[in-house]
């Protein structure tokens, strides 16, 4: 099991867990100008996970610099096992490499906001430190 930055030839398996994690299927042509965008920009660096050659997961993390923060914070943007290979540590591996880049890109703290819908992934955010501290509003645009 290797963990790797995501690099361009990675956007079909990148799109298919996508695609796995949000239940739904992207336009690939939109999905992969996104993912080519977000791999040149220095907010966002997405990482892989490569089991036995198949990529078997996939977090991408966002740093910034907020007003309201002395330092840089780093957001959990999207951090998904493939169904088949979940319960073998493969997303605690993805998370504590998310928080070894955030802690080299100076951040004073990690965040990741998750569907209230997806309560098996707020327990596992929550076994691993985090805390529920603030709610997310949102309108459809």
């Amino acid at each position: 099991m290797v963990i790797r930055p995501a690099a361009a030839c990675d956007a079909t398996a990148v799109y298919e867990l996508l695609c796995q994690l949000e239940d739904t299927c992207f336009d690939r042509a939109a999905f992969d100008a996104r993912f080519a965008w977000q791999l040149e920009s220095p907010a966002f660096c997405g990482f892989v996970l490569v089991d036995e050659g198949e990529i078997a997961g996939f977090i991408n993390v966002r740093v910034e610099r907020q007003l309201h923060h002395e330092r840089p914070v780093a957001e959990i943007c999207e951090l998904v096992v493939d169904a088949g290979s979940r319960g073998f540590g493969r997303g605690m591996k993805l998370f504590e490499e998310a928080v070894v880049y955030a802690r080299a890109c100076g951040c004073e703290g990690i965040e990741v906001t998750s569907n209230d819908r997806r309560a098996r992934a707020h327990r596992f955010y929550e076994a691993r430190g985090m805390e529920r501290t603030h709610v997310k509003l949102t309108m459809g645009l």
